[in-house]
C-alpha cells in the first residue's frame, strides 16, 4: 500500500487560496451567514461575514498605528473570540502574527520580544505585570494595547474605513512561532501564508472536515496546534469552531452536547483527565456523543492504554496524529474510521512526505530506527535571523529534521520511539522514555507519567519517573516499579518513582522532562510529592 495518504480527498471547499486574507474574503462571500465561531462563556457568535468585517477593522487600526507589511505583532492573550479575531486579522493585514506563551516566564519572553522586534503587543490585563518584566529584560519599548479576550482591544479612536491594504502573496510571512528553548535560546519559526494554509488544508483533508462539522477547541491559541488545526483548519472547511476560554474536565462534555460538536482536538493529558473523571455521563450526553465523528490527539504521544480505554468508555474513535511547529502542525495522521489505524502510531503522512533516515540523512527501510524527516509545502521558510540553525534543520533536498526518533512498519505507519535529546543511555544501552511512560499509563491508577534519565555513577544514567495517580486508587512506588518490570524488563524499569500533584507541562499539556530532572537533585524536602 502507499505510505502517503491520498491528498485528493481534500474537502471541496478547500480551494487553493494563496493567502489567509484571500481565504477569509472567499468564505465571507461563499458562506457569509454561516457561523464560524462560538464563544460559550460570553455567548458570542461570529459569522464568516462578520469575521471579514472584523479583519478589515483590525487591519485598519494596525495601519493607523503605523504598522506595515511584514511588521511583527505579538499577543499575550488567553483564548477568546477577540483573540481568534486578532490572530486572523493580523495576518489579513499583512503583518506577522507572533502569539506568545505566557507560561514561558519573563526571561524567555524578554528574549523573544527583543529577537522578534515586535512593534505592538496585545496583552490581557492579567499579563500586564509579566509583560512589564519581560520588556525590562528586553530593554526596548513597544506599543502596548490592553485587550479583553472577549470584547477586544482598547483601541485608540480612529476612522479606519479608508485604510489601504498591502499586496500579499503566498510567499509572504504570516506567522512567527518560537520553539520552547529547552536546550538554549528559543528559535523563531517563520511560516508563510503558503505554509500555514498548507497545514490547514492537510488537517481539513485528512479529517474530511465539512461545513456541517463543528469542532471544539480547548487548546491554547498561543500554540501552533490550535492555530492551524482549529482556527485555520475550520476556516478552510467552512465549519464552526466552539472556543471556550480553556479546558475544563467538568464542562467538556457539556460543550460537546450543547453545541452539537462533531469532533474535538485535544492532547493526551486531557484524554487522561476525561478518562479518570468519576462522574458518569447522563443519557442526553451519551446520545449526543453518537454524533461525534472522532477526537483528535496530538502534541505528545498517546499511550496505547489511554487510547483503548477512552474509546471503550466513550465510544468515540481517537485519531492520533503528530505535528511540529516547523511544519505548520500536522505531518502524520491515522486515517478516519473505518479505515485501519495503528494504536501507538501517529499514522501516515498526509499532504507531505515523511521518511526515516540514518545519521547521514539517507532513507532506511521498514522496521529500522532513525530520525523522522519531513518535506512539503507546509515546512517553514526559515528560522528568523538564524541561517546556521536553518541550514542545520533543512538539508539541500528540502528535508526538515524533526529531532524525533522512530521507525515505519511494513505498511508505512510511523511509530515514534522518542526524542534524540531525551534518550536515556543506561550502561551504553539506549532507552526511550516513551516506553516507560506507556508501561506506567497501563496501570489503572496512573493519570500522568513522565520518565527520564538521572545521573548514575556506575551506569552513566538510570531510569526514573514522576507520576500523578488517582485519589481513589492507592498505589505505592514498589507496586509501580514491579508493574513496569513485567512490561519492560528489569533493566528498563524505573529505579525511582516520585508521586506528584501535577507534572510540569507546556501549553498543550506535553510533559516537560527537563523540568522533572530538577526533582532528582537529592533534596527530597523540596520534591512536590502527592499525599
Amino acid at each position: 500500500m502507499s505510505t502517503t495518504q491520498d491528498i485528493s480527498s481534500t474537502t471541496e471547499s478547500a480551494h487553493e487560496d494563496p493567502t489567509v486574507r484571500a481565504l477569509i474574503t472567499r468564505q465571507a462571500v461563499d458562506a457569509g451567514n454561516d457561523v464560524y465561531l462560538v464563544a460559550p462563556e460570553s455567548n458570542q457568535t461570529l459569522t464568516y461575514a462578520q469575521l471579514l468585517q472584523r479583519a478589515r477593522e483590525i487591519a485598519g487600526h494596525l495601519d493607523t498605528l503605523g504598522l506595515g507589511k511584514g511588521d511583527t505583532v505579538s499577543l499575550m492573550l488567553g483564548n477568546g473570540a477577540a483573540t481568534a479575531e486578532l490572530i486572523l486579522g493580523v495576518m489579513y493585514a499583512g503583518c506577522v502574527c507572533a502569539p506568545l506563551n505566557t507560561a514561558a516566564g519573563a526571561a524567555q519572553l524578554g528574549y523573544v520580544l527583543d529577537h522578534s522586534r515586535a512593534s505592538v503587543v496585545f496583552v490581557s490585563p492579567e499579563f500586564e505585570a509579566l509583560l512589564a518584566d519581560a520588556l525590562e529584560i528586553a530593554g526596548r519599548e513597544v506599543r502596548i494595547i490592553v485587550t479583553d479576550v472577549d470584547r477586544g482591544p482598547d483601541w485608540p479612536a480612529h476612522d479606519t474605513t479608508d485604510s489601504a491594504l498591502p499586496t500579499l502573496t503566498q510567499n509572504d510571512d504570516a506567522m512567527l512561532m518560537y520553539t520552547s528553548g529547552t536546550t538554549g535560546k528559543p528559535k523563531g519559526v517563520l511560516l508563510t501564508h503558503a505554509n500555514v494554509l498548507s497545514g490547514a488544508r492537510n488537517v481539513a483533508g485528512a479529517h474530511a472536515l465539512r461545513k456541517e462539522d463543528c469542532g471544539l477547541c480547548v487548546l491554547p491559541l498561543c500554540h501552533i496546534n490550535a492555530q492551524i488545526v482549529s482556527l485555520l483548519g475550520i476556516l478552510v472547511s467552512g465549519g464552526t469552531m466552539v472556543l471556550p476560554h480553556g479546558f475544563s474536565v467538568r464542562r467538556f462534555w457539556g460543550w460537546v452536547t450543547d453545541h452539537r460538536c462533531t469532533w474535538f482536538s485535544v492532547v493526551p493529558t486531557i484524554i487522561a483527565y476525561l478518562l479518570h473523571e468519576h462522574t458518569e455521563l447522563d443519557t442526553r450526553t451519551r446520545t449526543a456523543l453518537q454524533a461525534v465523528r472522532f477526537g483528535r490527539s496530538a502534541s505528545a504521544p498517546l499511550p496505547p492504554a489511554l487510547h483503548e480505554q477512552f474509546e471503550s468508555r466513550f465510544g468515540i474513535p481517537i485519531v492520533e496524529t503528530m505535528g511540529i511547529t516547523e511544519a505548520a502542525a500536522q505531518i502524520l495522521t491515522n486515517p478516519l474510521p473505518p479505515a485501519p489505524c495503528r494504536i501507538g502510531s501517529p499514522g501516515l503522512p498526509y499532504g507531505n512526505e515523511v521518511i526515516i533516515a540514518n545519521g547521514e540523512g539517507i532513507e532506511i527501510g521498514p522496521n529500522n530506527q532513525g530520525e523522522i524527516l519531513v518535506r512539503g509545502p507546509n515546512v517553514m521558510r526559515a528560522y528568523l535571523r538564524d541561517p546556521q540553525a536553518t541550514a542545520a534543520a533543512i538539508d539541500s533536498g528540502g528535508w526538515l529534521r524533526t529531532g524525533d526518533l522512530g521507525h515505519k512498519d511494513d505498511d508505512g505507519f510511523v511509530f515514534v520511539t522518542g526524542r534524540l535529546k531525551e534518550l536515556i543511555i543506561k550502561g551504553g544501552e539506549n532507552i526511550s522514555p516513551r516506553e516507560i511512560d506507556d508501561a506506567l499509563f497501563s496501570h489503572p491508577a496512573v493519570v500522568e507519567a513522565g520518565a527520564l534519565g538521572v545521573p548514575d555513577d556506575d551506569l552513566g544514567e538510570d531510569v526514573a519517573a514522576c507520576v500523578v495517580v488517582r485519589d481513589d486508587m492507592p498505589v505505592d512506588e514498589q507496586e509501580l516499579i514491579e508493574h513496569c518490570r513485567k512490561l519492560t524488563g528489569g533493566f528498563k524499569a524505573p529505579r525511582t518513582i516520585l508521586f506528584m500533584h501535577e507534572l510540569p507541562k507546556g501549553p498543550t499539556g506535553k510533559v516537560l522532562r527537563h523540568e522533572l530532572a530538577k526533582f532528582f537533585t537529592g533534596n527530597d524536602a523540596e520534591t512536590p510529592t502527592k499525599t
